[in-house]
């Protein structure tokens, strides 16, 4: 048995017995993951240092931070959302009780991506707990220091049967796939979401895939450009833009073209100095491949601002480039790196039309002062989120779903969404065996006044207060009895 069956096979053995389900185990197991932020916080940043080259103040506020928001919602929340939902009634339930409950799923395999390493692993993890799972935790390889500060520190905060961490490359994470899970959650690239959903075919195991795509960014030529500019610089080249929200590419009319170069390399300068290379807070690509896809996408468009390099680091300048065209390399798959391209439009309707015609992205931006021009973006087009007059921030807010539409994934998580994504939504209904008259409708020989009285009860809901309630019943319960005496014939 391979060590990935062997993980797999504890995780089922110590979800059956049945103490994952318990709140006070996992508002404990939360709590001591909340610890290992505050405890471990520089094993974490260094880590992450020599994997992305982001600062230890970077880390806090773009990983580990939100981490620490969810988990304390989460242990806060967490009675209120497992409890038992009610739910509307039919007048053939009206006396019986109808309620959803909340039931953990199982074994959970959660496989992260590196951009965000703690980030978009956790988040997932966060909610497989406090659903009362099992989680095998497969960190992404290409982060190594981090995937391996995860396999060390994990298993001493929090249940090592319950959520072991199982590391590895590619062979190692098929074999996962090759086992059965409850449910998969996975972030990454389309290509690899494919795969990891015919995989889960397979066992028809439902799958979560938090996956990307081109988002674009439309500045209109009325709004504040400096501001628009500012923000979308920050959004753009966070992380060295190895970000899944990240703005892609900026539609705007010709007219603001300059305007729009000219207020980005402000902000570059503001935010990174005139030597992004040496600056602490500007990050670096993951690797030399990655490196070389990326420079890849330079050979057919114009630089206007950046384009410096060196292949030896890792390193690529926050870079803009203008008019480019549609068909241009980095046109035809999401960057993923610090290039901005700039894409002329004659006004919001092409913006909409060139939207549109592409796969539905995970974000889309626009930034306008304009509320008609934000609604029609809203209402004219399809995407996983949408913001409008700033980048990334929609991320934070708990409250919102986090996900994709299309090929830029399925399903949803953050806050209460990932309890429901990673929980059974099991629908109880408990009847006593009494008013059996009202039965008669449905039972052999069937008539047309049987029918007659099942669309009065199945079609009819009720909303009733207390008292209402108890004066329907009694009804009820006479009409229970003439049913029964006649049969309904």
């Amino acid at each position: 048995m391979s060590s990935e069956q062997q993980a797999v096979a504890r995780a089922r053995k110590a979800f059956e017995t049945g103490r994952s389900k318990s709140l006070e185990h996992r508002i404990r197991q939360l709590k001591n993951l909340q610890r290992l932020f505050t405890e471990r916080q520089k094993e974490i940043s260094d880590a992450i240092k020599k994997d992305l080259n982001k600062s230890e103040v970077g880390t806090q506020l773009y990983e580990t931070l939100g981490l620490e928001g969810e988990i304390s919602l989460a242990i806060k929340k967490l009675k209120e959302w497992a409890a038992p939902r009610t739910v509307e009634k039919n007048l053939l339930t009206l006396s019986d009780t109808v309620y959803i409950k909340p039931e953990p799923l199982g074994v959970v395999l959660i496989i992260g991506a590196w951009n965000y390493p703690w980030a978009v692993t956790i988040q997932p993890l966060i909610g497989a707990i406090a659903a009362g799972n099992a989680a095998v935790i497969k960190p992404s390889e290409v982060c190594v220091h981090t995937a391996k500060v995860m396999e060390d520190l994990l298993p001493v905060y929090i249940d090592k049967e319950l959520y072991p961490v199982v590391t590895g490359g590619v062979s190692e994470t098929q074999e996962l796939l090759r086992q059965r899970f409850d449910h998969i959650f996975y972030t990454g690239n389309s290509m690899v979401g494919k795969l990891i959903m015919e995989a889960a075919a397979k066992h028809l195991t439902p799958v979560t895939l938090e996956l990307g795509g081109k988002s674009p960014c439309y500045i209109d030529k009325n709004c504040d450009i400096s501001v628009a500019c500012r923000r979308v610089a920050w959004g753009k080249y966070t992380n060295c833009g190895q970000t899944c929200i990240a703005p892609d590419y900026i539609l705007c009319e010709p007219s603001i073209q300059d305007q729009v170069i000219e207020e980005v390399k402000k902000s570059i300068k503001e935010f990174y100095t005139d030597n992004p290379k040496t600056c602490p807070d500007y990050g670096r690509i993951i690797n030399q491949r990655h490196f070389k896809r990326i420079m890849t996408m330079l050979d057919d468009s114009t630089i206007a601002v950046g384009g410096d390099n060196d292949e030896s680091d890792c390193y690529i300048a926050p870079t803009v480039l203008r008019d480019v065209k549609p068909e241009a390399k980095v046109m035809q798959e999401e960057i993923f790196g610090p290039l901005l391209p700039i894409l002329s439009v004659s006004g919001l309707d092409e913006a909409i039309k060139f939207i549109n015609k592409g796969e539905k992205p995970l974000a889309l931006y626009v930034f306008t002062p304009n509320d008609k021009v934000i609604k029609r973006m809203v209402d004219e087009t399809s995407s996983g989120g949408l913001l409008a007059n700033d980048c990334l921030v929609h991320y934070s807010v708990s409250s919102l779903p986090f996900g994709g539409v299309g090929n830029s994934g399925m399903g949803c998580y953050h806050g209460k969404f990932s309890f429901d994504q990673l929980s059974h939504q099991r629908s109880c209904l408990i009847k006593k065996l009494n008013m059996e008259g009202v039965n008669s409708m449905r039972y052999p020989p069937h008539t047309p006044k049987k029918l007659g009285w099942a669309r009065f009860f199945i079609l009819n809901n009720v909303d009733l207060g207390w008292i209402g309630r108890m004066a329907l019943l009694a009804v009820l319960a006479v009409v229970a009895a003439v049913v029964l005496q006649n049969y309904l014939l």
